[in-house]
């Protein structure tokens, strides 16, 4: 019986600058794609591949992509009648916090402030101006991604009588509240912070109050 992973191309097989599996955005909200991508070179040192970008008849991308270190990532606008899919997005990086703080200059609001991960890893997560989500995993000398552990399923379970994880809380809230961007004024401004339609009040309170007091960042 034939392996259905033959039929995927990987390595050398592979166009230069892409991976077998390449995420795809559809961006909706404040400056539309082409805002996405100026953030994306700003936050993340991207570089647009210029010959896939394509503009449809009504003058929305169609088509764009970006390279993010050994990786692509296309998009395209979201047309007016699609419902808002938000892309949730991980990226490995050096220093999450210092591509943290860009990301809030450039409009982004945190979701979960940097804080100790599984397998010596850090954690950092954020909300982008057009409601997409990224999680940024700081991996270093000490780190062992699940890649790199035994080929076994783990036996850890949380304690169902304890109270969820800063990880888990500023997650679940976010995503439980994540609706679409609907303007670049309604990102991020005072009627946002004071509960607006992504987070619930407790939730924003909670996370002001905690994520750069309770969870330092390393200097």
């Amino acid at each position: 019986m034939r392996n259905p992973a033959d039929d995927l191309l990987t390595h050398d097989e592979l166009p230069p600058g892409y991976g077998t599996l390449n995420p795809f955005v559809a961006v909706r909200g404040p400056g539309g794609a082409p805002g996405f991508i100026r953030f994306t070179c700003d936050v993340l040192g991207a570089r647009e591949t210029r010959a896939a970008r394509a503009v449809d008849a009504d003058e929305l991308l169609i088509h764009a992509e970006v390279r993010l270190g050994a990786s692509t990532l296309m998009l395209c606008d979201a047309k007016p009648q699609w419902r808002f899919t938000p892309a949730l997005l991980q990226v490995y990086v050096r220093d999450a916090g210092a591509l943290l703080d860009r990301a809030v200059e450039h409009g982004a609001r945190v979701i979960t402030d940097v804080s100790d991960f599984h397998g010596g890893q850090r954690l950092a997560r954020f909300l982008d101006p057009w409601h997409n989500v990224w999680w940024l995993f700081e991996y270093g000398p000490a780190s062992v991604a699940p890649s790199e552990a035994p080929d076994v399923v783990p036996t850890w379970r949380p304690d169902p009588s304890a109270p969820p994880s800063y990880a888990h809380r500023t997650i679940d809230a976010a995503l439980t509240r994540l609706g679409p961007a609907r303007s670049a004024a309604a990102f991020g401004g005072d009627d946002e912070r004071a509960g607006g339609d992504l987070f619930c009040n407790e939730a924003v309170a909670w996370q002001e109050s905690t994520a750069r007091t309770a969870h330092p960042r390393p200097e």
